[in-house]
């Protein structure tokens, strides 16, 4: 699983309270992902993801 936050990102920062093992917010005020994360995480970024108020977060 790869995860992608695209140009829509607003900053808000619910994928981070989500899964903050993968999400983060940078120095820009955007969100950010970790390139490798562990299996186990899948349903928490998943879930990140359908809370993004933005659909900023994709998933491949």
């Amino acid at each position: 699983m790869r995860v992608f936050i695209n140009d829509e990102c607003i900053g808000c920062g619910m994928c981070e309270a989500t899964c903050p093992d993968v999400f983060s917010i940078n120095d820009d005020g955007v969100a950010e992902a970790v390139e490798d994360f562990d299996d186990d995480l899948a349903d928490a970024v998943q879930d990140a993801a359908e809370s993004c108020p933005v659909s900023a977060i994709e998933i491949d």
